[in-house]
């Protein structure tokens, strides 16, 4: 395959990928991070985290005698000021439903757990872009994804000499095509 292309094509291409790639380096970035952080969501919650708090409460410990002032209670105990509702799992079990988190309440022993959900700074906003939330958002990710393209080609036709394609890029696209191809290999075929 030969890539040999006129100056004046050659000056096009520089420009445009130079320009493209200043243009898309916010989305490169916000795609990169949050795909790194969305493959590993065995390890962790990349968009929240959960913030916990141990106390304990005067609760009845029959579910029948628990008051709606019980629960305000606990939920103030829990340094909050209301709550949206309440119920009971399972016997001896209460399960108290907060802005952005539950309080757990052990019915006979007043143990209770405060779990609140706290965004994480900037990764929740990126994991948000990386689902495609809009449709505005899939017809940018759509065009950026064509700049993707034509920078991958671009990139091949650019340099020439013993860092071009016919030199030394194409040993190297095929050394970076056969990582992915074992991977189907083994995982998918």
């Amino acid at each position: 395959m030969s890539f040999d292309i006129s100056k004046k094509t050659r000056k096009f291409l520089i420009d445009w990928h130079r320009d493209l790639g200043y243009f898309f380096t916010g989305v490169i970035l916000i795609y990169a991070i949050s795909g790194i952080a969305l493959n590993h969501l065995k390890d962790w919650n990349p968009s929240y985290s959960v913030e916990q708090k141990d106390f304990t409460v005067n609760v009845p410990a029959d579910y029948k005698q628990v008051t709606e002032k019980d629960v305000v209670a606990i939920v103030k105990k829990a340094g909050l000021n209301d709550y949206k509702k309440y119920y009971f799992p399972s016997f001896g079990k209460m399960k108290i439903f907060v802005k952005d988190g539950t309080i757990s309440v052990n019915l006979k022993s007043g143990e209770a757990k405060l779990e609140i959900l706290k965004k994480r700074f900037l990764f929740a906003e990126m994991n948000y872009l990386h689902y495609n939330p809009v449709r505005v958002w899939t017809y940018f990710s759509d065009i950026f994804a064509v700049v993707l393209i034509f920078l991958a080609i671009s990139g091949l036709m650019i340099l020439k000499g013993k860092y071009g394609f016919k030199k030394r890029g194409w040993w190297l696209v095929l050394s970076g095509l056969i990582f992915p191809i074992v991977i189907l290999a083994i995982y998918y075929w």
